[in-house]
């Protein structure tokens, strides 16, 4: 094991070279948080692929594969289908509008209304999402070096911190790009054949295991639809996806660049689910499921390769991790904090220096970061966290962020009615059902559309400069956002 030891501390310590690195070209907000809106497309392809698919993509597409077979792809699946349908539909837009955070959209869309409301549902979602990437870091150290789950969490939660708080969302493209390149030589060049050969080919898989484990629908329809409901529609809405989309060079950079993206997400997640097809073969009586990763690395790769592959499991899950942490702390200073001081910024304008600027964007990243940390030690369930993060973005911000882009009728009552009805419906259910129920999400969108419509026909039409200043921003002609005569 001496050289996969030493494969996993080289990558990790290139992770913190690269933070370093990338501190000394975070020298404005712009650069900190966004990468100074000039990434080109190989770079924003990787970076883009590299956040979407994480430690659940990469452990938990591989223990749905050995759940259910060729179907366990359908998870990361409909995450691809998102990401194509936001680089497809909406990137270009959301790219032109060349704002930090999607309460900064809504309130440009609305009128300046809607900020801290659906900031707050933002920060809780992009929160829970960091959570979960970081409580996935003991799973990999305890595979690696049989740690102590709270030590793994505060090894692996330190070293994204420390990168993320030293170069912003630079020192974050680097290390995904590095990530991004680690996880397909790992996951696709290296773990998939060796794990297909291992288990006797496909022909063999076949005679051992069940018609049901390669029935593309095998897991259940009611199951994929609530894939495509949470994971496709958050793909669209969510504060880590679209920071990344702020960070293209321009529309065909977002637009071009996210469809290939995707594109690779559909490859990763079918080679997911035959992963974990071999490793049922290999191994047909796991005690769990998302133990098939861990075990078919550790008892049939080679020494080199298994510490490759580690590696490659590491960088999703650091990928994910790290930029859901600068989502989060991007929420909570330039929505929450911001806002409650009475200092809204919209764009690229600065309500100081730039030096200032980044120092506290980087204070909020420390902050979020030790958050998270202690967050993730004392949660234990990562598929409840996750299912809370999806459920709160899905059932509360879907409709006003989708009706802003397409309906010109709503309104900034109906969006802010539409956010708490939301929001409120998905907590009540969750208590209700329970957290992994499906109702939750179903009945809280419902429930936040039908508040959406309701309201916003109720009152009066959004004012015409703000309509007007709307189409001009997504139109990539920056003016200045009018104040209603009403506020």
């Amino acid at each position: 094991m001496a050289v996969d030891y030493t494969v996993i501390v080289i990558y990790l310590a290139g992770m913190l070279a690269m933070g370093w690195w990338g501190m000394r070209r975070a020298r404005s907000k712009s650069d900190f948080l966004v990468a100074g809106r000039r990434l080109g497309p190989a770079m924003y392809s990787g970076t883009m692929a590299a956040i979407v698919l994480g430690g659940a993509s990469t452990i938990g597409g591989v223990g749905l594969g050995y759940q259910y077979g060729l179907s366990g792809a359908w998870m990361v699946f409909t995450i691809g289908l998102g990401l194509l349908a936001l680089s497809v539909f909406f990137s270009a837009r959301i790219a032109r509008l060349k704002v930090y955070t999607v309460s900064e959209m809504l309130d440009l869309r609305y009128g300046g209304r809607a900020g801290v409301i659906s900031g707050v549902v933002m920060w809780a979602y992009t929160l829970m999402l960091a959570v979960t990437s970081t409580i996935a870091y003991a799973t990999i150290f305890d595979v690696l070096f049989d740690m102590n789950r709270t030590v793994a969490i505060i090894l692996g939660g330190s070293i994204v911190v420390a990168y993320s708080t030293l170069g912003g969302m630079w020192s974050i493209t680097l290390t995904d790009m590095v990530q991004f390149v680690v996880k397909t030589i790992g996951v696709l060049l290296l773990l998939l054949p060796i794990a297909v050969v291992k288990a006797g080919g496909f022909g063999e898989m076949r005679a051992k295991l069940p018609t049901s484990y390669f029935d593309p629908l095998g897991i259940g329809g009611e199951t994929i639809f609530t894939y495509v409901l949470i994971y496709t529609f958050g793909m669209l809405i969510g504060q880590d996806i679209w920071q990344r989309v702020f960070t293209a060079g321009s529309d065909r950079t977002a637009k071009w660049g996210g469809t290939v993206a995707g594109t690779y997400c559909l490859v990763y997640a079918l080679a997911g689910a035959v992963i974990g097809t071999a490793a049922k073969v290999l191994y047909p009586k796991l005690g769990s499921a998302d133990d098939a990763f861990a075990t078919i690395v550790k008892d049939e790769l080679p020494v080199g390769v298994r510490g490759l592959v580690l590696a490659a499991a590491l960088a999703a899950v650091m990928s994910t991790s790290s930029g859901a942490l600068i989502a989060c702390a991007t929420v909570a200073n330039n929505d929450i904090w911001s806002r409650l001081r009475g200092r809204t910024v919209t764009g690229d304008g600065d309500g100081g220096g730039d030096h200032d600027e980044v120092r506290g964007n980087r204070v909020f990243i420390l902050i979020m970061g030790v958050g998270v940390i202690g967050t993730a030690i004392a949660l234990n369930n990562v598929v409840e966290a996750l299912t809370v993060a999806y459920n709160l973005l899905v059932g509360g911000l879907l409709v006003p962020i989708l009706g802003g882009l397409l309906w010109k009728r709503g309104t900034a009552q109906g969006a802010l009615a539409s956010v708490a009805v939301g929001g409120l419906a998905v907590i009540g259910l969750m208590a209700g059902y329970g957290i992994l129920a499906n109702e939750p999400v179903y009945y809280g969108l419902l429930s936040s559309l039908i508040a959406y419509v309701a309201v916003s026909l109720a009152t009066p039409a959004t004012d015409t400069a703000v309509l007007d200043a709307w189409r001009e921003r997504l139109a990539g002609r920056e003016v200045p956002q009018p104040v209603p005569a009403s506020r």
